[in-house]
């Protein structure tokens, strides 16, 4: 059967050299390489050879085959370069005729209302403040007030790295590095960047997403100042007339916390599914810096005073330009990009 094997790749080969067209060449595979082509049925009938014989031929079919498939290969790419050249001498291909334009780009909707945040911001005294966002356990959790096993963890699920990093589930870990670095100095600063959750993604909800955390720390610092600061940043981002109301909450890290919401530009507070029916929108969580979280960042609770928010960039972006689905931002539709 080795002779055989030898005589139909040798035909094979010969065959291949006197196809001309794609008609054929597919018509060369079907009948040697195919299902029932002459080299699958020869290695069908490898049962009929004695034991001893078995493992030689099957070595030399499969070495056979690996041939014919590589002279396959680039028959077919010889003829696709005989069909350019066919048709660059009919003159059904112009290569004189200028290339299609490629149109200017522009800064990503999201970069853009970035820039606008940053710009609201700076001009309430805020400087930019860039944490990374890889993070450890101790960064991201425990010096905000969350210890190992503390249930608040369950707020945030997490995409770990390894047993002691993490993807940043927030920019809170931002403060600390902020805190630590300008330790015993007065605070003011916004820290942006994107933070991932393992979560569902709906048209409200990202996997990974922007925050623009920001962080203030003085004397005498008070809660009046932190509803001035955002309220003042509502107003300037989506316009005097926006509406903002002030919920409590919870935060591990900050206490008393508060939720901001402005009324759902949307559905002008009629109920939509970005909104969850309810007419408002959430754009930050914030609070009280937690005593705790500022004597891990290096200040005496006694003597210094903060406050601390997170709002998104994503969210805003959908409420002031109508987007009714955030997973438009990271779907890389030009039709949707342009627009902005």
């Amino acid at each position: 059967m080795l002779d055989q094997l030898n005589r139909l790749e040798g035909e094979a080969l010969a065959a291949l050299e006197t196809v001309k067209e794609s008609d054929a060449l597919a018509e060369w595979d079907r009948s040697y390489l195919g299902k029932k082509g002459a080299l699958t049925l020869l290695l069908r009938a490898v049962g009929d050879l004695p034991k001893e014989e078995r493992p030689a031929f099957g070595r030399a079919a499969n070495e056979a085959k690996v041939r014919l498939e590589a002279a396959y290969e680039a028959r077919a790419e010889a003829l696709r370069r005989e069909e350019m050249v066919r048709e660059l001498e009919q003159g059904t291909l112009d290569v004189t005729l200028p290339g299609r334009p490629a149109g200017p780009g522009h800064l990503h909707i999201t970069t853009q209302t970035l820039r606008r945040i940053y710009a609201i911001f700076a001009e309430m005294g805020f400087q930019v403040y860039e944490s990374p966002e890889v993070e450890t356990d101790e960064m991201n959790f425990g010096l905000l007030n969350m210890p190992p096993h503390h249930p608040a963890r369950d707020m945030w699920d997490t995409f770990w790295v390894s047993d002691e990093a993490l993807l940043r589930t927030h920019t809170s870990p931002g403060q600390m590095r902020a805190m630590r670095e300008y330790c015993p100095e007065p605070i003011r600063v916004i820290l942006p960047g994107k933070c991932y959750r393992y979560e569902q993604i709906t048209a409200r909800s990202e996997h990974q997403f922007y925050q623009v955390e920001g962080l203030a720390v003085g004397r005498n610092i008070t809660m009046a100042d932190l509803i001035t600061t955002l309220t003042e940043f509502a107003r300037r981002y989506y316009g005097a007339e926006r509406r903002v109301r002030i919920r409590g909450s919870y935060f591990p890290f900050t206490e008393p916390s508060i939720e901001v919401d402005v009324d759902c530009i949307l559905c002008e507070g009629q109920g939509c599914r970005v909104c969850k029916y309810s007419g408002w929108l959430e754009i930050a969580g914030a609070g009280m810096v937690h005593p705790v979280v500022l004597q891990n960042g290096g200040y005496d609770p006694d003597v210094w005073s903060g406050f601390a928010f997170g709002p998104g960039v994503e969210r805003p972006a959908m409420l002031k330009h109508s987007i009714d689905d955030i997973r438009l931002f990271y779907g890389n539709d030009l039709r949707f990009l342009r627009q902005f």
